[in-house]
């Protein structure tokens, strides 16, 4: 009992960290566009502000949208809960991992994108229909690079292929991957998270100034706020991610957790770099994109990894 109570307390408290740090690097996200576009942003609380704002406004409900249009901000938000105590026990504690542990957090991470995808869809509405449609494409167009990026690591390890996060990451903090298979793997998961993320240029499912948000068009108060708040833990869990994955983690001791933090900020100044500094895409041009080109690139990954490790 008192083992169950410590890994709820520690769900709890990965959770709300998650939380808590996502928001703050939204905060940081939208000061930096700010600054660059000349203007000064929003305060430090101005995410938690929004959130809470949407929290006491009222839940409409479009009338051909059922109960699956309310459930999925809930599912996606308790998908991204698990996936980040997953993520955050990996760096924590690595011995607690479990066999399989990487494949689990990359379930629950596509989950997010389905349920927009099931929420524009059963909105009724044309422009959420559309951006439904849009997300679906990206989902299928960067899922497979992601994939053979995370295999070229577990396939590049020394002392075998493993799936457990915790072991992952300690290979990486002591250098015995393949180097230019876990370089090419890192660049196309960088990649890849801007687009699950839905940043610039890959924000096309939302698109605001297309069509009105997409998916996200007919949702309001309480379920809005979910997403948003589900959007703003993946801002700090898939740089996690990265980091733990491609980058060593955040390692065991004092120094260890300094250091993840400065690849932590180096991950996030990355995306929002790219944000700044790259107009929207079409879809089109962003599934050739990641078919065409990251795809190839993962596979050369994989190769160079087995390769190395024979």
């Amino acid at each position: 009992m008192g083992t169950a109570i410590w890994w709820v307390l520690f769900f709890i408290a990965a959770s709300l960290g998650t939380a808590v740090l996502g928001l703050l690097t939204r905060w940081v996200d939208r000061k930096v566009t700010a600054r660059v576009q000349w203007r000064v942003g929003p305060p430090w609380y101005q995410p938690f502000a929004d959130i809470l704002k949407l929290l006491g406004k009222e839940t409409i409900l479009p009338e051909p949208a059922g109960w699956g249009f309310l459930l999925a901000p809930i599912v996606a938000f308790a998908a991204t809960c698990v996936a980040a105590a997953i993520v955050v026990a990996a760096n924590v504690r690595p011995e607690a991992g479990f066999v399989g542990d990487l494949i689990v957090v990359l379930y629950f991470l596509v989950v997010p994108s389905l349920m927009l995808v099931i929420g524009g869809s059963l909105s009724g509405n044309p422009h959420g229909a559309v951006g439904a449609s849009r997300e679906m494409k990206l989902l299928l167009a960067y899922e497979l690079p992601l994939v053979l990026a995370v295999l070229a690591v577990v396939l590049g390890m020394s002392g075998g292929p493993t799936l457990r996060l915790g072991a992952i990451a300690r290979a990486e903090m002591r250098g015995t991957l393949p180097a230019v298979a876990s370089v090419l793997g890192f660049l196309i998961a960088l990649f890849c998270v801007q687009a699950k993320m839905g940043l610039v240029p890959f924000d096309i499912a939302e698109a605001e100034t297309e069509i009105m948000g997409g998916p996200l068009v007919e949702y309001s108060g309480a379920p809005l706020a979910m997403f948003y708040l589900t959007r703003a833990m993946l801002f700090a869990l898939l740089p996690m991610f990265v980091v733990t994955v491609f980058w060593g983690g955040f390692g065991p001791h004092l120094r260890g957790w300094l250091l993840g933090a400065a690849k932590y900020l180096v991950v996030v100044g990355a995306m929002v770099l790219i944000r700044n500094t790259n107009p929207r895409v079409r879809i089109d041009h962003a599934m050739k994109f990641f078919w065409f080109g990251l795809t190839p690139t993962g596979f050369v990954a994989v190769a160079l990894a087995v390769a190395d490790l024979r």
